[in-house]
């Protein structure tokens, strides 16, 4: 820093810090520490919103109590989040200053992940947030940044209309005509397995086939759309939602070009049943429903969030099902008391009538004959009741959180979508109006 005193201010949302000329150069935020290889106020401005020659105090217009937790983080190392803010109005203010996600303490990157998971916000990278004055080093870097941003802008509205439908009234047609072609799909794939299907397919072959082009047609262009406007390429390939639409679509081409090559699917013996069963994933197109209704939406961030509840409740059910298998195992056929029950012939048989007796199905194809078997059975039915009971009180709570904080989101969306509509026709009104009429109106 070639210029100003020896002492630098620093003013940010009005709380002042006084440092030396030698703490700003090590300074750990790296946009303050930017501001000591500065040599003229030009490049200055480039870090902070105003500078004051006179008493060396450089503006900042950001949030002051989010920069008190930062400094914290200066003087102890620890970064938490400042309560009462929002984690991404504080995380915004992180990577402002120049600190990255990776400083914040364990539990407050938990929170910030599931916050950006909750708001549809699972691949935000950090330069989406980044704010640097990196791009203006030259003269044509503000009309570069201009740029930059407009194709930014263009690909997060890209990317909102085919992946939130509530967003605009133009992802609400896409998402309509998407669920149209899922439902046109299901039911060929639900007639395809009819007995008469194939003498009807024989008489309509053609149709058959230009229905079926069509559908894979719109399901491929609107997978490839997605993949092109989607911010992390990568964690866009390792969503299960992703991989369930390229399964379901690859097996049709791969039966295309078998087809051209002259080798027909259904005789292919190992291929042609492997082909079969992935054109069969084709039902797995329901899910992309889950994009469209709130109901699929809010089962699946429950059972993203109570993975916890389902593994340990699998445990129960697993620990008392080896447990009873083998006591039904050794009454029903291993005491050999001359009433050999050959149903229980083994554990893993006698686990069958388990699950059963525990989840209160009871098919009644297996069932106990011993008196000390049947007591079993009663113990099974019973404590299966209770085990199955005691997580469900942590899953419904989950349910009840995912099902409002969703409906709030659709909410949200929903009065955009109706100030975007009440925008389109004053707009149809004006432009209807005669030119004095739209002139006097303007005034």
């Amino acid at each position: 820093m070639k210029f100003g005193k020896s002492i630098c201010v620093l003013n940010v949302g009005g709380t002042r810090y006084a440092f030396t000329r030698e703490v700003i150069r090590d300074f750990p935020l790296r946009r303050v520490s930017r501001l000591h290889a500065c040599a003229t106020e030009k490049e200055v401005l480039e870090l902070c919103d105003d500078y004051d020659r006179d008493r060396n105090e450089f503006f900042f217009d950001r949030h002051a109590q989010a920069f008190v937790f930062i400094m914290l983080y200066v003087r102890s190392g620890k970064l938490r989040f400042v309560p009462g803010v929002c984690e991404l109005s504080f995380y915004t203010e992180m990577l402002y200053w120049g600190l990255e996600s990776a400083h914040l303490d364990s539990c407050c990157q938990k929170r910030l992940d599931d916050r950006m998971s909750e708001i549809g916000l699972d691949s935000l990278s950090e330069g989406d947030l980044r704010v640097s004055g990196d791009e203006s080093q030259s003269p044509g870097g503000s009309v570069q940044r201009i740029a930059l941003t407009g194709r930014a802008r263009w690909l997060e509205k890209m990317r909102k209309t085919f992946e939130e439908p509530n967003s605009s009234l133009a992802a609400q047609l896409l998402a309509s005509v998407s669920v149209i072609f899922v439902i046109v799909s299901m039911i060929m794939l639900c007639a395809s397995t009819l007995p008469d299907w194939n003498t009807a397919k024989r008489n309509t072959v053609e149709e058959h086939r230009i229905v079926e082009a069509v559908c894979i047609g719109w399901f491929t262009a609107e997978c490839i759309v997605r993949f092109l406007v989607a911010r992390d390429k990568w964690d866009f390939l390792r969503r299960p939602l992703n991989i369930i639409d390229v399964i379901a679509i690859t097996p049709y081409y791969v039966t295309m070009a078998m087809a051209r090559a002259g080798m027909p699917g259904a005789g292919l013996g190992v291929a042609g049943v492997i082909l079969r069963v992935l054109r069969m994933m084709r039902v797995f197109w329901l899910m992309k429903l889950a994009r469209h209704f709130l109901g699929l939406q809010t089962l699946g961030l429950t059972l993203r969030r109570c993975y916890r509840e389902m593994v340990m409740l699998m445990v129960f059910v697993c620990v008392a099902m080896a447990i009873y298998s083998a006591l039904a195992q050794l009454l029903e056929h291993g005491l050999d008391l001359g009433t050999q029950n050959h149903d229980y012939a083994s554990i893993p048989a006698a686990a069958w009538w388990v699950i059963i007796s525990m989840t209160t199905v009871g098919y009644g194809d297996v069932y106990p004959v011993t008196v000390g078997g049947r007591v079993l059975g009663g113990m099974c039915v019973v404590s299966g009741i209770v085990l199955l009971a005691l997580p469900i009180t942590f899953i419904y709570h989950s349910f009840v959180q995912c099902y409002h904080e969703l409906k709030l989101r659709s909410a949200r969306y929903a009065r955009n979508l109706s100030a975007e509509v009440l925008l389109i026709n004053i707009h149809l009104y004006q432009t209807a109006l005669p030119t004095s009429e739209r002139n006097s109106t303007n005034q």
